[in-house]
């Protein structure tokens, strides 16, 4: 029989831990995210920490049970393996790990060792795989889970010895060959019945593979692979990361610092699994959680008063929310450089509509090196804005020769949205030209769930990087214009209006 893919024994546990968490009474229950999150996130540093033994000891691999194997060594030489673990490798004892704990299930109090145990594995870990909060706190990888069960020790150990059911299924280390371009999917997956009637003002949302593959392939293109090194790249509205995997896969895990910050605490879980599972955990410690637009975390370290300036950005950032509470804060001279182009007002009505995503593409301007390059995803509608703070962000990226191109994407390439969007790319080496393309008319629609959705095959993602690329000027689909021409039609950067 062939095993399951990696997608779906990631979907089969995520609906093991839901059912149990459901048969408990915390189905859909504010604690629930956090159970699945953090016992998947268990699960994880338990088979990387097998993974990682396994390869630098292999007759370990071959052994019926290894953990065993490995406490028949000596002292001196389980200590010799260890220290051939690379620093970013979890560092769990025998008794912390899965297969342990799960022959430990008949004794009484087994909800409490379990507690124990991940907040022993939290505290040793701490310093690696803890997420810092804009105000400097790190945010601990483990709660004690069994808490959140109310009732007897009995149910709660009833709980627990559920979950080791589901966790102690199948191994997942043989995922940690593989990259995982397929997380977007993960996460729309596990974050689908968090946000029924919108999620709420904080609402996660996931980026399609597609705009992310786009994205990576115009930044870092085929011909640099392997040659680009030691840079730095940042989304300031991260989510689960997708945009960031995407861009560290085409530039190298190894090559590549990763930085992002996020005000939700779902998204940056979920981001930290996805360091872990991509062999990018040396990047943790740069994954913040806050305000980005309030409270920017990441700054010049040989001046603090600047934000730092990053190599590579990308970014899909929340287009309308309403921040009318923290607007005022932002009109302030230490703002004044940031937000050039100016902060929305706060409408008379519908506040959920206040254009925070122009705070956003001011924000990634000023973060972005000399040289540097970035890629965001906008409403289509800001490209053709008439007037207001739209078009003086597009006037500044013309006359400073910062804007290198832009896709329009089909409708409802977001399933999860009507909006149009196009995706805008800035680039701050010098060109003469700007490449527009309208690839509106490409890709399959589909029904998923109520909404419909448009895929985009894979040769239609390669001809719009090809074409961008090659800055090609194709029939009805792309156009390369010189900064004139864009100022003489008000700084409009809709390919249509050039064919």
């Amino acid at each position: 029989m062939n095993q399951p893919s990696y997608q779906q024994q990631t979907r089969d546990l995520i609906d093991g831990l839901k059912a149990v968490c459901a048969s408990n009474g915390l189905g859909n229950d504010g604690n629930e995210y956090k159970i699945i999150v953090q016992s998947f996130l268990y699960k994880l540093l338990s088979d990387k920490f097998a993974y990682e033994m396994k390869r630098v000891e292999p007759p370990l691999a071959n052994a019926g049970d290894w953990i065993a194997c490995w406490q028949a060594m000596t002292p001196a030489q389980r200590e010799m393996l260890e220290l051939q673990l690379a620093a970013a490798v979890p560092r769990l004892t025998a008794e912390q790990l899965i297969p342990s704990l799960f022959n430990r299930q008949s004794e009484a109090g087994f909800a409490r060792l379990f507690d124990d145990t991940l907040i022993a594995i939290a505290v040793a870990n701490h310093q690696i795989f803890a997420v810092q909060t804009d105000d400097g706190e790190k945010v601990p990888l483990f709660d004690r889970l069994s808490e959140y069960v109310t009732g007897s020790a009995d149910r709660r150990d009833g709980f627990v010895r559920a979950l080791f059911n589901k966790l102690a299924g199948a191994s997942f280390e043989h995922l940690f060959e593989q990259k995982y371009d397929f997380y977007a999917a993960l996460f729309e997956y596990l974050i689908k019945d968090y946000n029924k009637d919108n999620g709420g003002k904080y609402a996660e949302y996931y980026t399609p593979h597609a705009v992310a593959t786009i994205m990576a392939d115009i930044l870092v293109p085929a011909s640099e692979r392997g040659c680009v090194k030691n840079v730095t790249a940042y989304d300031p509205a991260s989510g689960s990361g997708t945009l960031l995997m995407a861009l560290a896969h085409a530039i190298g895990e190894n090559h590549c610092s990763i930085f992002s910050q996020d005000i939700s605490h779902k998204s940056s879980s979920l981001l930290r699994l996805n360091l872990v599972l991509n062999k990018l955990v040396h990047s943790i410690p740069n994954i913040t959680l806050g305000n980005t637009i309030l409270h920017p975390v990441h700054r010049d370290p040989n001046a603090p008063s600047k934000l730092r300036q990053f190599d590579y950005i990308v970014s899909n950032p929340p287009f309308k929310m309403d921040f009318s509470d923290f607007r005022d804060d932002l009109d302030s001279d230490a703002n004044a450089s940031r937000f050039f182009a100016g902060i929305p007002n706060v409408p008379k009505k519908a506040k959920d509509k206040m254009a925070i995503y122009l705070l956003f593409i001011q924000h990634i301007m000023a973060s972005l090196k000399p040289g540097g390059k970035a890629a965001v995803v906008v409403p289509t509608g800001f490209i053709t804005a008439s007037s207001g703070i739209e078009k003086k962000i597009r006037q500044k990226l013309v006359d400073e020769k910062m804007i290198a191109g832009v896709v329009s994407m089909p409708s409802n390439i977001f399933a999860t949205t009507g909006t149009n969007v196009s995706i805008l790319f800035m680039d701050k080496a010098s060109r003469d030209s700007v490449a527009l393309i309208d690839a509106s008319a490409l890709g399959k629609k589909v029904k998923e769930g109520k909404n419909q959705k448009t895929l985009l095959s894979h040769s239609e993602e390669q001809r719009i990087v090809d074409t961008f690329r090659a800055r090609e000027a194709v029939e009805d689909f792309s156009v390369v214009v010189d900064y004139d021409d864009i100022a003489a039609k008000n700084y409009s950067l809709s390919a249509g209006q050039y064919f």
